[in-house]
């Protein structure tokens, strides 16, 4: 079922880059729903860990849910690293949650359940998206994304460009993501979702569509359009890369918010 957050994506415009390239524009829209916010929350910790896991996680500890969350699992707001984790992580989801329910992509949440330091990033290509069919074809998909953030309220900068950049690494590294999304599939039991990861782990014997695309998310402050139109991909290995800008309003004060009340179970 799709989560009523996403309700909140609105497509705003496509513009066009000096080079000719299209990027579209989508801004997260204000929710004052009570009701949807904690339902967001709880979506949003259950990237990090289910309710089950999180009772069996804290009982050495002798935390309450809370106090293992804010203090064990959650990047920590005060730690410089952990404040840049946590942009990131939402970042990261946020941009998941729009290639899954808006563009129809199955998106492997695996990333932020096993980190040994909740402060530090998760390695490898940031987002892995598949579609398939119901037989093995030519015109399955894997899109991978680059994800980039700037959430603070600060002079912009072309974090887009950013995500261009790094997004070249990404053709580096398809065969370890690949590994990473399957294993940890595998080792939750999720066997289903991880045939559709194996499907795309022999490209030789099992050819495949190979997309790549770069987005960024900005806060209102911190975006700029003129800059925008500066992206250049000529170096880019993908002549089709796909572009994806995502912006909100006081967009670090939101992650912080939703954190507190992802704490809150």
């Amino acid at each position: 079922m799709k989560p009523r957050h996403i309700n909140n994506f609105i497509s705003e415009a496509v513009i066009t880059t000096n080079e000719g390239k299209r990027v579209s524009i989508v801004k997260l829209e204000e929710c004052a729903d009570e009701e949807i916010l904690n339902k967001w929350a709880e979506y949003f910790r259950q990237h990090y860990c289910s309710d089950e896991e999180l009772d069996c996680f804290r009982v050495g500890y002798g935390y309450s849910r809370t106090e293992y969350l804010e203090k064990i699992k959650f990047p920590d707001p005060i730690d410089k690293l952990g404040n840049s984790t946590r942009s990131g992580d939402f970042c990261e989801i946020i941009v998941a949650d729009y290639a899954e329910y808006i563009m129809n992509y199955y998106v492997p949440r695996t990333r932020y359940d096993n980190k040994i330091n909740p402060n530090s990033s998760a390695q490898g290509s940031d987002l892995m998206c598949f579609k398939v069919g119901e037989k093995i074809s030519n015109n399955d998909q894997l899109l991978i994304f680059e994800i980039k953030g700037q959430a603070s309220e600060t002079k912009p900068k072309n974090r887009l460009q950013d995500a261009v950049n790094d997004s070249q690494k990404d053709v580096k590294r398809i065969a370890f993501s690949l590994n990473a999304a399957n294993q940890r599939l595998c080792e939750k039991g999720k066997f289903d979702q991880a045939k559709i990861v194996q499907r795309f782990q022999n490209a030789t014997d099992r050819p495949y569509k190979e997309k790549y695309a770069a987005a960024a998310v900005h806060s209102n402050t911190s975006l700029s359009l003129d800059i925008l139109k500066e992206v250049t991909t000529v170096a880019h290995a993908d002549p089709n890369l796909y572009l994806l800008v995502i912006h909100k309003d006081k967009l670090m004060s939101f992650i912080h918010e939703l954190y507190r009340r992802a704490s809150i179970c």
